[in-house]
């Protein structure tokens, strides 16, 4: 009889325990968990979000390069650009990181103005179980990159190099302007440059100068240049924009010699075509956004990690005889 009796007394407390817990996962506006179905939504379709860290928006490549990422992330449906604009501040940029970490973005692709200099927080984001895959620009010194997508400074360096023989087999003095000191490309498209020119013998770099890969800075470089070295045969510019600032000061000058670019512009391939630029390397941007996305969303959402961990696109000179090879070229009016 006793036990009978409390039976459904304690079959009621379970109930009402059952009740309890139920209402106790109901979700706050407090920023905790979501619930289980919202949970499973996510394993479903989750959004991933990436950050895209570039030097700068003011130099029109990077520009290219963030559409083309975009356009990329836009075909895949599931994936959102975050760009941080470093505005050509080795500062800015080194903060803009400091920033992936804090928010806990699922991604990062990166740029680094200088490679040294951004070294450090790249490790910290990584360390931070982010992972990251840098883009045109490498970095050393930094352990567990998920790999690096750019194009072969070197080999495109060195097709400057050729163009110079091949336009003076005789020899020639020539101004070099370089890009930002401590950046890769700019490293390695100086060295390609000399790899094939100083073996000649017969090449000579009569001013060679930092532009700052900044066409204004190209401009006043390529003036000082030219009055110290008036003899000064041809230009060669660690990219276009300081190509095009070269082209500004040659044609102020009322000079006609040639300038060899680097990025494949669309404003580049309209003054070749117009014979104001000799010139350009395409390093195909647009390709190595995509790849370098496709990368990294690969690895978070199904753990695959590229065959190769650097990924180079063989860049090749531009010039009048083989335009319509540019990536850009639909671009020229």
């Amino acid at each position: 009889m006793y036990k009978r009796s409390f039976l459904p007394l304690a079959l009621l407390l379970v109930l009402l325990l059952a009740l309890s817990a139920c209402t106790a996962v109901a979700p706050t506006d407090s920023g905790a968990a979501a619930p289980a179905d919202d949970a499973a939504a996510s394993e479903e379709g989750e959004t991933l979000t990436i950050a895209f860290s570039i030097p700068g928006l003011n130099f029109p490549f990077f520009v290219h390069m963030e559409q083309q990422i975009k356009d990329e992330a836009a075909s895949m449906g599931n994936v959102e650009i975050v760009t941080l604009d470093g505005q050509d501040n080795t500062t800015k940029q080194v903060a803009d990181l400091e920033t992936v970490i804090a928010k806990g973005y699922d991604g990062l692709v990166v740029s680094p103005r200088t490679a040294d200099a951004l070294a450090p927080v790249i490790q910290q984001v990584i360390d931070a179980g982010i992972p990251v895959i840098t883009v045109d620009r490498s970095v050393q010194d930094v352990t567990g990159l998920l790999g690096h997508v750019g194009a072969d400074n070197v080999i495109g360096g060195e097709a400057q190099g050729q163009a110079i023989l091949d336009l003076f087999p005789d020899g020639a003095q020539i101004i070099e302007l370089l890009g930002t000191p401590g950046a890769s490309p700019a490293i390695d498209r100086s060295a390609g440059l000399h790899n094939v020119i100083d073996p000649a013998g017969n090449i000579e770099v009569v001013c060679q100068q930092t532009g700052e890969f900044n066409r204004d800075r190209g401009l006043t470089v390529t003036e000082n240049c030219l009055s110290s070295n008036p003899e000064a045969a041809a230009i060669v510019a660690a990219n276009d924009d300081m190509a095009l600032g070269a082209i500004e000061a040659v044609q102020a000058r009322g000079l006609d010699i040639p300038i060899i670019g680097f990025d494949a512009l669309p404003e580049s391939l309209k003054a070749i075509q117009d014979g104001a630029l000799y010139g350009t390397v395409e390093q195909f941007p647009g390709g190595q956004a995509r790849t370098a996305l496709q990368t990294i969303t690969a690895f978070i959402t199904d753990g695959a990690t590229p065959e190769n961990e650097i990924n180079l696109l063989s860049p090749i000179l531009i010039s009048a005889d083989n335009l319509d090879q540019a990536e850009r070229i639909g671009e020229v009016e």
